[in-house]
């Protein structure tokens, strides 16, 4: 509006200098006038044919507060052509000029009034939150307790900085200047125009004089520090790293609070409060499923494809140490510079109320915040890293299952390898570093795992090993996490922060990688605990040179930004692959079954566990019936044992050395005296060994003799195991042999034969003993002096020349003997003489020992000839032994001999049944229970004794379907989950 004025009197003062002739000679061309002059319409100029205007004579105002009309402003038409000058123009102007102050002042006052009104009745309307305030996080109200907003004010531009953006407003009021000088020499009123645009123009810019004002204060404000650019965005930077580590500081305590609040849940859970089920965790389901992959023969191109997170590096890199800060617990066995791990440790992490660590096969839980338990777990660790090497190597591929669970500690399963070595030491397996290698590989060439590559930042990148065998598995880098440790000697150490940038990006290595991550794992001293680790990681961070100067970004370094990075690369993993891994499973399955079924189809699928228990109940059932042998049984196969075992000795030891004797009186105290020292020294341990090797045959009797049809020949070989080891640890009863000893003594002191019965029965037993040992003798003297006559012409066979010899001899004995019947069993020095040169007359040369060897055979078989013949005599004299053999010529001592070993026998055998079906077949029984439950703990000893296609076929199928029937539970769990 004010602009339609300033025109509209413009016009009148170009008019009036156009029509006057004072002060200008002729008339002023358009061209010729200032530029702000010829801006404004002239309609009087010649040349210039410009519509007037059509000027609204009135109009209505509003301001955006009030809302109400203002008053309408009238104005004057303006006359074109010649106006006669007047002289009350000045004090007209002056009125509109004071009117449109007062508007703009009014404007101003109605406008805050109403604004401050509308203020308060939108407060009314807002409803009071102070009860609410809780929701509200406590961060929110104490953030200025944690941002410097005084320094972030401070590192803004400063006035100076703006103003040099702001348009000049200096050259704008200069040509203004000059267009009033050149009005002012002409005419007054065009001083008094400009000087009234001015003010119009400095109450319409209030953004000019704001800069004016401005400008003049920062010349007052030359005290303020100038810094340069450089320095403020260090400031900067530092400033943002400070903010960045107090919001971290205040997320790890409301993680921590977190933790608290989770672990009382649990609590509650664990005690039963709230009365439910606690299902499994997600991370232990998958932890099972690996568990069962790795027993699991990769038979049927049948792979482990799931994730899990390998960590290698080369040796005493700090892999140990990172996956420690990572489970919150110095759970590993440590050395300084020796090779600690020997095995591979697979690690699960899960939240639980309690930080504790059990084994997959162990029921003990180590709790970890006390130090005694984790000197015992490191102990137990590194007890099973060395039982799980096999003598003369180093390290084994056998993994070693651990749970880790805590509050708060990320889900993931991690694998701990051996560290990759450069050169054999001694003490090492010189395959140590191809079976480090081998290891590495076995569990990096799994398309899914995530490989946690370790360096060591100490050491020069050059001689790291890792990174190559990295390259070769993952040369892509789409599953490969870069972390590298000792970051805080690598700065110490380093003259070039450059290089760990290089190092940390992956430029000096010929892998890649998914992530690139710095850490430090302590000070280098293995007594110092997880929390002093995580303080001294963070506090380096906070003042190290790597952030400040952007090489690394925050979200890179500190174990804790790892662990989490890795847990989130996991579980993306894991359910991208595990539904793939489940239908390759149930493929597999449906081949097993459908190869079952053509070759056993009438069997049940029982694996090696279901066939050993089927076996077990048979062996039982088979122990338990010895307790079913009769009584009689077991006395006849004991009595004819034993005799079997003693004969010897009682025709060798006690009735040939009594029978040499003149008269029946040295003969019986012979008989009893060699029966007594038998009986204290030999007689009863002989009788404990004949028992128990009659039951070792009657159990073995038992397991071996065949079934019929429901025999399975599966079991043969596990039964004989079960056979020899019972028999093994099964030991007769100590006192067995004192007890039986005073009983064999009182049974052998008894010379009474109370009928004629037991008198024959004796002559028998007698008759038989002879004639058996008689017929051993003939054997023995048929090998000794070969062939007779008949069988050489029957059977075409020939004596050797030894055997020629002996049978010289042999019949030069046999004259003498016919000689004397009576012949004492042993040749006198003067007979061996005789016979030798009778022989040597004869053109036979022979020894000495010969004739005695040959002299006792023929002796033996004339003196058991004679004893049977006397045992023919004494048939009928039961008669005279009732007397004594009193007024008669017989004599039948050598018939009670046998009577009373006859006796001692039965005797012996009853009283060996008893121990045996009282107590021996118990005791039996239990140590097969024993052998059995050792061998049902022994896995590789069920799989070398239950071995064929069948066991094998049925052991994968079996697998196969748990594994599926648990990738099944969890993918169910997995997408509940989501």
């Amino acid at each position: 509006m004010w602009r339609l004025r300033r025109a509209a009197v413009a016009c009148e003062v170009c008019q009036s200098l156009v029509k006057h002739s004072s002060g200008i000679k002729g008339s002023l061309p358009l061209q010729k006038l200032h530029l702000v002059s010829r801006s404004i319409y002239h309609s009087h100029h010649p040349t210039l044919k410009l519509q007037r205007p059509q000027l609204r004579t009135s109009f209505q105002q509003f301001s955006s507060l009030t809302n109400l009309p203002l008053r309408k402003l009238k104005v004057s038409p303006i006359k074109y052509g010649y106006q006669p000058r007047r002289n009350f123009w000045p004090a007209r102007l002056a009125t509109r000029l004071l009117k449109l102050r007062y508007l703009i002042l009014g404007s101003a006052v109605g406008g805050g009034y109403t604004a401050k009104k509308t203020f308060d009745q939108w407060k009314d309307m807002i409803p009071d939150l102070s009860e609410y305030k809780w929701i509200v996080p406590d961060i929110v109200w104490e953030i200025d307790e944690y941002i410097d907003f005084e320094k972030i004010r401070k590192a803004l531009p400063n006035s100076e900085d703006l103003v040099k953006l702001a348009p000049d407003f200096d050259k704008i009021v200069e040509s203004l200047s000059l267009l009033k000088d050149f009005f002012t020499s002409g005419h007054k009123l065009v001083s008094e125009v400009i000087g009234a645009s001015d003010l119009l123009l400095l109450l319409g810019s209030p953004g000019e004089t704001a800069f004016r004002a401005t400008d003049h204060g920062s010349e007052s404000d030359k005290h303020f520090r100038k810094v340069s650019d450089k320095e403020k965005i260090d400031q900067l930077q530092e400033e943002l790293l400070h903010t960045q580590l107090k919001y971290q500081r205040i997320l790890e305590r409301l993680e921590k609070e977190n933790k608290e609040l989770r672990k009382l849940v649990l609590q509650k859970d664990d005690k039963g409060i709230h009365h439910r089920k606690l299902k499994k965790s997600l991370i232990d389901m998958y932890s099972e499923v690996l568990d069962v992959l790795s027993d699991y023969d990769a038979s049927y191109n049948t792979q482990d494809h799931l994730p899990r997170v390998v960590v290698v590096g080369d040796q005493s890199a700090g892999k140990t140490s990172v996956l420690e800060m990572i489970a919150q617990a110095r759970i590993f066995p440590r050395g300084s510079g020796e090779m600690m791990t020997r095995s591979p440790v697979k690690v699960t992490l899960s939240e639980g109320p309690h930080h504790v660590a059990l084994f997959k096969d162990s029921s003990r839980e180590f709790d970890l915040t006390k130090e005694e338990d984790l000197a015992a777990l490191r102990h137990e660790i590194e007890l099973r890293m060395r039982k799980n090497v096999k003598e003369g190597c180093t390290v084994s591929p056998e993994t070693i299952s651990l749970n880790v669970k805590g509050p708060g500690l990320q889900r993931m399963v991690l694998v701990d390898l051996p560290g990759v070595i450069n050169t054999v030491t001694s003490g090492m397996a010189p395959d140590t570093k191809e079976t480090i290698f081998s290891i590495s590989k076995a569990y990096m060439q799994n398309p899914n795992a995530i490989i946690l590559c370790i360096q060591d930042g100490s050491v020069d990148a050059e001689r790291s090993i890792v990174t190559d065998l990295v390259s070769q598995m993952d040369p892509h880098g789409r599953r490969t996490i870069f972390v590298l440790t000792k970051v805080d000697l690598a700065e110490k150490n380093v003259a070039s922060p450059s290089r760990i940038q290089q190092i940390i990006e992956g430029k000096l290595f010929p892998m890649k990688a998914l992530g690139y991550f710095a850490v430090v794992t302590g000070k280098g001293n293995s007594s110092e605990s997880i929390e002093a680790i995580r303080e001294y990681e963070e506090e380096f961070f906070q003042n190290s040179k790597l952030l400040k100067t952007s090489m690394l970004k925050a979200h890179q370094v500190t174990t804790r930004n790892l662990s989490l990075a890795v847990s989130d690369c996991f579980w993306k993993m894991v359910r991208e692959s595990v539904e793939q891994q489940a239908d390759s499973f149930k493929a597999t399955r449906f081949n097993l079954e459908t190869e079952w079924k053509n070759n056993y189809p009438r069997l049940r699928e029982l694996d090696r566990n279901e066939l050993f228990e089927k076996a077990k109940n048979e062996i039982l059932d088979e122990v338990i019936s010895l307790s079913q042998v009769t009584p009689k049984h077991w006395e006849e196969i004991l009595q004819q044992s034993l005799w079997e075992r003693v004969s010897t000795h009682v025709i060798e030891n006690i009735y040939l050395p009594a029978a040499q004797t003149m008269n029946s009186g040295t003969f019986n105290t012979t008989v009893d005296i060699k029966l007594k020292q038998w009986t204290d020294k030999q007689l009863p341990n002989k009788a404990v060994e004949v028992a128990w090797e009659t039951l070792q045959e009657e159990f073995s009797r038992f397991m071996t003799e065949p079934k019929g049809k429901e025999h399975d020949d599966i079991f043969d070989k596990l039964k004989e195991a079960v056979k020899e080891e019972s028999i093994k640890r099964h030991k007769w009863n100590d006192f067995a042999e004192d007890s039986l000893r005073v009983i064999q003594h009182n049974a052998l002191e008894d010379r009474s034969i109370s009928d004629k019965q037991q008198w024959d029965a004796a002559i028998y037993f007698m008759e038989e003993a002879l004639q058996a040992r008689l017929k051993d003798t003939e054997n023995a003297i048929e090998n000794m002096v070969g062939p007779d006559w008949k069988k050489r012409w029957l059977y075409w066979k020939n004596r050797t020349q030894e055997q020629c010899v002996h049978n010289e001899t042999k019949n030069e004995l046999e004259k003498m003997l016919k000689c004397n019947e009576e012949h004492p069993a042993y040749l006198a020095s003067d007979e061996i003489t005789t016979v030798r040169k009778n022989l040597e007359s004869r053109g036979v040369e022979v020894d000495p020992s010969l004739i005695k060897d040959t002299w006792h055979q023929v002796y033996r078989r004339h003196f058991l000839k004679t004893a049977l013949n006397h045992c023919n005599l004494c048939r009928r004299g039961f008669y005279y032994y009732q007397r004594h053999f009193v007024d008669s010529e017989l004599e039948c001592n050598d018939v009670v001999l046998f009577w009373r070993i006859q006796r001692m026998l039965a005797i012996t055998a009853n009283t060996l049944r008893q121990q045996l079906t009282n107590t021996e077949v118990r005791r039996l029984e239990k140590n097969v229970k024993e052998v059995l439950e050792d061998f049902a703990e022994d896995g590789e000893k069920k799989i070398k004794l239950l071995t064929g296609k069948r066991v094998q076929l049925a052991e994968d199928l079996k697998k196969v379907r748990e594994i599926q029937e648990k990738l099944d539970a969890f993918i169910e769990a997995l997408h509940q989950e989501k």
